[in-house]
């Protein structure tokens, strides 16, 4: 199979007025910030990228001196190309002068966001094998007010709703190509490329986006940066660890994973009894200190007979969204004689990967045997474990 070719185009043609206002030089794309230019560190982010093979940079016609004073040197790294007078418009001469090549993947970026991490751009491009869009997304955890006139609220908005997109955003080249074209003979600036994508009828997915990732605007993002950069990071891990039992009763199937799985048992439990999502969903809730499946779900709540796990996976993956978190990666292990899971892993990732709207390399699902030993050794049951990973902000839990 041919492997698929990604470009990058780096948005970097602004004059950064708004860090002007403290008296810094313009433009904020060529200040140093731990001892190099911001455009190198970003740059740099996708250049660390083995399978990105394009990477183009749009700058202002005013800064080709500054540019060329880089030193920037890569086989991927094409010639800069002059932006227009818009974000849009400088996005649209990137993608004709990518034209001649057909990337079947391009990636647009802003200059100003340096701490794109491998991770992030991995998980874009991995949405971008299901949907024609993708990009990172903070879910919004303040409450939003919308004002009419700058002075009065006009309404709440419902903040679940909501979510705050970041770069890199990733496309089909060929489908965002044709979209731009089409945007440009319409009198409306868009604010980013997935809000063109929208517009032309694309399919466009989140993914969740990365704190760190913040885009430079003002003096105080440059504070923040350098100490991003000497590693006094605002996001601290958290790791929580689930384990749940369920013993076999007459049936046809099981759910694992959030797959159905014929089997000439089932499992027993108040819900669909899916014993690998209830230890997942435990590790989760045990990251945060939040306690377990029987606080928010209690067994005793009649609403949740025969409920899909999948329900309990989400509300653990909210409750660390609302805290401004993020989930690092997943590690599940089934234990028992029967039924197969290895068959299964790929459909169970899937489900947990849409559930938590995460990328399925960040899940890990192993199946073993407990080598006829013990209540599973006999058939008794199902043991799982898992063990969850994740980053929330520093201090807020």
């Amino acid at each position: 199979m041919r492997q698929k070719t990604i470009a990058v185009i780096i948005v970097a043609a602004g004059k950064g007025e708004r860090v002007s206002t403290d008296g810094i030089p313009d433009p904020k794309q060529y200040r140093p910030l731990a001892g190099k230019p911001v455009l190198a560190h970003t740059v740099a982010a996708f250049q660390a990228m083995p399978q990105v093979t394009t990477i183009l940079t749009v700058i202002h016609a005013d800064h080709q001196a500054r540019y060329a004073a880089l030193g920037l040197s890569d086989p991927r790294l094409l010639p800069p190309v002059i932006g227009g007078d818009s974000r849009q418009a400088s996005v649209l001469e990137g993608l004709k002068a990518l034209a001649p090549m057909r990337p079947d993947r391009v990636l647009i970026h802003d200059a100003a966001r340096p701490f794109a991490s491998p991770q992030l751009i991995g998980d874009v491009l991995a949405l971008l094998e299901q949907y024609d869009g993708a990009l990172p997304a903070l879910p919004v955890t303040d409450t939003i007010k919308r004002t009419l006139d700058g002075r009065h609220v006009a309404t709440t908005e419902d903040r679940n709703q909501l979510a705050a997109a970041q770069t890199p955003q990733g496309f089909r080249f060929g489908q965002l190509f044709s979209a731009h074209m089409r945007a440009g003979t319409v009198r409306r600036q868009f604010t980013d490329d997935a809000e063109i994508a929208e517009w032309a009828g694309l399919r466009v997915a989140m993914t969740m986006g990365d704190p760190d990732n913040i885009k430079l605007t003002f003096s105080q993002d440059f504070a923040r940066a350098e100490r991003i950069l000497s590693g006094d990071s605002l996001m601290e891990t958290r790791v929580g660890t689930g384990f749940d039992v369920h013993a076999f009763v007459p049936g046809d199937h099981v759910w694992l994973g959030g797959v159905r799985i014929p089997y000439h048992h089932a499992l027993n439990g108040h819900s669909d009894s899916d014993v690998a999502l209830h230890a997942l969903t435990d590790a989760l809730y045990g990251s945060i200190g939040a306690g377990d499946i029987g606080v928010h779900f209690p067994p005793s709540d009649m609403q949740w007979k025969g409920a899909a796990s999948t329900i309990f996976l989400k509300h653990a993956s909210d409750m660390i969204a609302q805290a401004g978190g993020r989930i690092v990666n997943l590690d599940v292990t089934i234990v028992c004689e029967g039924p197969k899971v290895n068959p299964h892993v790929a459909a169970m990732r899937a489900v947990i990967a849409t559930t938590l709207n995460i990328a399925p390399a960040r899940i890990a699902i192993k199946a073993t045997t407990s080598e006829k030993l013990g209540f599973t050794g006999r058939e008794e049951g199902i043991v799982a474990m898992a063990s969850a990973s994740v980053e929330v902000p520093r201090g807020e839990l």
